[in-house]
């Protein structure tokens, strides 16, 4: 092996050999497993929050392939209507062309080839990740037979009476002159202004004062509403005001819907442009007044004065023609929620359209039903309580957009605007009998993005078809995706599976976090602290890294700032990490929490953990001799070729284990069994850890050190130097398949180098079987004795720290109120603690035998000592620890003074005081343990 392990030389090497041998595509053996991949936006490419989920949903595919199971991780992308179109319609405007310069197909023409490189790069990023999904079925919702899939459902769904067309309010984008839906909305609290406008009462001399925070929509006003308890306006119900600028008369109402505290208790209703109002005007019958257009310009319906002028522009206009009439009252500071467009950022207007919709009430009853009955369930339990809050409030879905990029309506109009669906133009001309000669146009509209997605887990298996895929990976085993789009995708797969498949998608959702910067903050282009998950498994230079940050903002004014952060956060760039580091931070991530803080530093900790596997792996082969069956025994609980089974020696070679050898086999099964309660909770964290703690410290730190004085001592007798060596090749075989779900990677090049010293014949790791705990029994004899060692040997090295006794002299060590069987422990395994603790000798006390000044260390009931007469100089070292001491109260003297000064915790940030805080936490140990440490030596003077 390689002195030094470099991932870069050996990932796309591997992951190459892997897809030409197709090893992704389900095996057709053992009970079916599935994943379907939340398709990502064919826009762009992965970010951090994709490699995250990417890494989870790998994961358990190759845990559960190597468990028997016939897997298949469904791979696509999605056409992503809005997004998709606002890229291409950009680089247009940067050519200087409009969309509407081109004829439609022309303008989808540019967008299939946008497709094609986008959709390229999220393959090859996704290929570097190590994603193990079957690439012979990879989709994208454009596809021909995802089309078809679409078009089946809409026709059905309009046929049962499901999809209707109507003229109702929407949220109209007046950027990308679309409706969206709600989910669609981002609703941000602004600072804005309350209006306190007068309303001169018609026929007489009066007013009431309404308020306001749209004064352009004046104009489209169809009655003022009052509270109908309020005491202060009974006597004007049923009389009329007129409408200031307008000049006509509208009616006064009550309507329950009022809040008599809010402003003055007089709310102007508005019927066409606000949803509140709209469903009071429905209530009163109120007419619907539209004053804008649908680029947001006033209208036809208003006075001539202020037709064609911008939204806001007439906000100006209305403002000073009611200032100048005097019928201002008052203008106050008011906070609001300002209903903005997720992808143009462009302030949407409630707006009276034509639309397409699907009635959503008798989809969603089944949909509750099933999480409720337990046929899905949601981990963390929590997040059904938010899809339940969600579907028993659900109003009827706006599935039109008036986009050209997308799934076509499969509706076609006539000469007198009657409407026809069908399959397509024959099907509707042949059912309705409508003559050749009847020119009939098609619905210019397309499907909104998540009506296709919604149909994701069966329309990617070939559904309306009944393919043996469908059969066989319908319903899937679990759907991996974020909180965020619970509604947007979760709820709406669930009600359109259930509809047409007759059952759930998919039997558990669970449900990651988000990914946020090591500050907790949310991962943005505007913010500059975006990381391309890529660029930590490769690396990349400080001005590559400024350019990709500061490349396509937005907000051009905000590059300065962002180059300037950059630059002062990673002076180097981003040193290469690898993929399997990249991947095991995001296992050891992957806990119960909302919000999920990502340390760049915690990636350099997990590529060390690679090196450690790395040099770990290269000792053993170096000492059985790489590539050679030096063991002859086979692996555990994998086929063996030539070899005799598990648990029994070569015929002839007699196989002793020493109680190191018994005790790393059982930590290793304890270890399995945790990997497997944890994964089966999808406890990736857990699983990360327990496979951490085992390979750090119980196999590299402890028994690899453990394994040298059979594997160098000339006393070792064959038996038991080939038991540690069965040992060493079988527990490190077995590691890389239990590793290998979430470093697949490197678990495979060690693999081809361990599986002949363990007698394993195989053509990769991920086609053997994952290491079973029944297959590493527990032994508590050995575990006992072998704590025992540990602790005394800690008990020395945590003497040898405090003391500052050089690591590589040999000392004394006395073991005080020993018990019989420590005794016995103590001569067993004399050679163990001289070598791993550096020992020049060990000796136990006779019970009353008085033991010269020593340091000491508990371990249970015993003690260990170390006399330390002729191992320091105690009044050097007394002088060493006094300065130590000293300024470490000093420190802690001035860090108290900063915690003391009310202005100081007011006023810094909350993160720094907090460290500041744990900083006097950790000065008071250090001086605690100086101050003991100080008293110890002096009792040597």
């Amino acid at each position: 092996m390689e002195k030094v392990y470099a991932p870069q030389a050996i990932e796309r090497r591997i992951y190459e050999r892997w897809e030409s041998h197709a090893w992704f595509a389900p095996s057709g053996r053992g009970a079916p497993y599935c994943i379907m991949i939340p398709p990502p936006n064919v826009t762009g490419t992965l970010h951090m929050g994709h490699a995250f989920q990417h890494t989870l949903m790998d994961a358990l595919t190759r845990y559960e392939r190597m468990r028997g199971r016939d897997a298949l991780w469904q791979p696509g992308t999605d056409h992503a209507g809005i997004a998709t179109q606002m890229v291409v319609e950009r680089q247009l405007n940067a050519q200087g062309v409009k969309r509407t310069d081109l004829t439609r197909e022309a303008f989808l023409e540019r967008v299939w080839q946008w497709k094609e490189q986008s959709g390229g790069a999220i393959s090859a990023q996704m290929r570097r990740l190590g994603d193990s999904v079957d690439w012979s079925r990879e989709r994208f919702t454009m596809d021909p037979g995802l089309s078809r899939a679409v078009t089946e459902v809409f026709v059905r769904l309009h046929a049962e009476g499901l999809i209707y067309r109507g003229k109702r309010l929407v949220n109209w984008d007046p950027v990308l002159l679309t409706a969206l839906s709600d989910l669609e909305v981002q609703a941000q609290e602004e600072d804005g202004q309350l209006w306190h406008v007068r309303y001169p009462l018609e026929g007489g001399a009066g007013e009431l004062v309404v308020a306001t925070t749209r004064p352009e929509t004046i104009l489209g006003d169809a009655a003022v509403a009052v509270h109908p308890q309020d005491p202060r306006y009974q006597e004007f119900i049923g009389k009329q005001v007129r409408v200031p600028l307008a000049d006509r008369a509208v009616p006064i109402i009550a309507d329950g819907y009022v809040d008599p505290a809010f402003g003055t208790g007089c709310l102007k209703v508005t019927p066409a442009h606000d949803f509140n109002d709209y469903d009071i005007g429905q209530r009163h019958h109120l007419a619907l007044i539209n004053i804008f257009t649908p680029r947001a310009t006033l209208a036809d319906t208003v006075p001539q004065r202020f037709r064609g002028l911008e939204r806001f522009e007439a906000r100006k206009r209305v403002l000073a023609e009611l200032e100048a009439a005097g019928l201002i009252e008052r203008v106050e500071k008011h906070r609001l929620v300002v209903p903005r467009g997720d992808r143009s950022g462009a302030v949407l207007e409630p707006y009276l359209t034509d639309q397409w919709y699907v009635k959503i009430a008798s989809l969603a009853a089944p949909a509750i039903a099933a999480v409720e009955q337990g046929r899905t369930r949601f981990v963390p339990e929590n997040w059904a309580r938010t899809y339940f809050e969600w579907m028993r409030n659900i109003k009827d879905w706006c599935v039109s957009r008036q986009l050209w990029w997308g799934h076509r309506i499969p509706a076609w109009y006539d000469g007198d605007n009657n409407v026809y669906v069908g399959r397509d133009e024959a099907e509707v001309r042949a059912q309705h009998r409508i003559a050749a000669g009847v020119a009939l146009r098609q619905d210019e509209d397309v499907l909104d993005t998540w009506f296709s997605s919604a149909l994701w887990p069966f329309s990617t298996l070939g559904w309306p078809d009944r393919t043996a895929a469908l059969e066989r990976f319908y319903p899937g085993d679990v759907l991996v995706t974020g909180f965020d789009i619970i509604f947007f995708w979760v709820a709406r797969m669930m009600m359109m599976g259930l509809k047409f498949m007759q059952d759930v998608p998919f039997r558990e959702v669970y449900i990651t976090g988000l990914i946020r910067d090591e500050h907790g903050e949310k991962m943005s282009k505007s913010k500059g602290n975006v990381i391309d998950p890529l660029d930590i498994a490769d690396g990349i230079s400080l001005e590559d890294l400024v350019a990709k940050r500061t490349t396509g903002l937005m907000q051009p004014q905000l590059a300065p700032a962002i180059e300037r952060a950059t630059r002062k956060q990673y002076p180097a760039g981003i040193a290469p990490h690898g993929t399997d580091a990249l991947r095991f931070t995001f296992a050891a991530l992957a806990s119960p929490s909302r919000d999920i803080s990502f340390d760049l530093a915690r990636v350099g900790g997990y590529s060390k953990f690679c090196n450690k596997l790395w040099n770990a792996a290269r000792f053993v082969t170096m000492t059985l001799g790489e590539g050679a069956p030096a063991v002859g025994v086979p692996a555990v609980g994998v086929p063996a070729v030539g070899v005799p089974a598990a648990g029994v020696p070569a015929a002839g070679a007699p196989v002793e284990l020493s109680v190191a050898d018994r005790w790393i086999r059982a930590r290793f099964g304890r270890t399995l069994e945790a990997v497997e309660n944890a994964l089966a909770d999808y406890r990736f964290d857990y699983a990360a850890g327990a496979l951490y703690e085992f390979t750090w410290y119980d196999f590299c730190d402890w028994y690899l050190e453990l394994a040298k004085p059979a594997l160098q001592s000339e006393a070792t007798s064959a038996a038991a130097r080939r038991g540690t060596q069965r040992t060493l090749a079988q527990v490190l075989e077995a590691l890389q398949r239990a590793l290998h779900p979430l470093m697949p990677f490197i678990t495979e090049e060690i693999w081809q180098r361990v599986a002949p010293l363990a007698g394993v014949a195989g053509e990769s790791v991920m086609l053997q079987p994952y290491p079973a705990p029944a297959d590493f029994p527990g032994d508590e004899q050995a575990e006992r004795e072998t704590t025992w060692i540990q602790a005394v040997v800690l008990g020395v090295r945590q003497i040898r720290g405090e003391m500052n006794i050089a690591p590589g002299k040999r000392i004394p060590v006395l073991l005080q109120d020993a018990s019989s069987q420590d005794r016995a422990l103590s001569e067993r395994h004399r050679a163990w603690l001289e070598r791993l603790a550096g020992l020049a000798s060990i000796r136990v006390l006779d019970a009353g035998e008085r033991a010269p000044p020593s340091a000491a260390a508990p371990v249970g009931t015993l003690t260990v000592l170390v006399p330390m007469a002729g191992l320091i100089d105690a009044g050097a070292e007394a002088e060493r620890l006094g300065r130590l001491l000293a300024k470490t109260r000093d420190d802690l003297v001035k860090v108290q003074a900063r915690l003391a000064n009310d202005s100081f915790v007011r006023n810094a940030p909350s993160a720094v005081v907090s460290l500041e805080r744990e900083r006097a936490a950790e000065l008071e140990r250090t001086a605690s343990g100086l101050s003991s440490q100080l008293e110890r030596v002096r009792a040597l003077l």
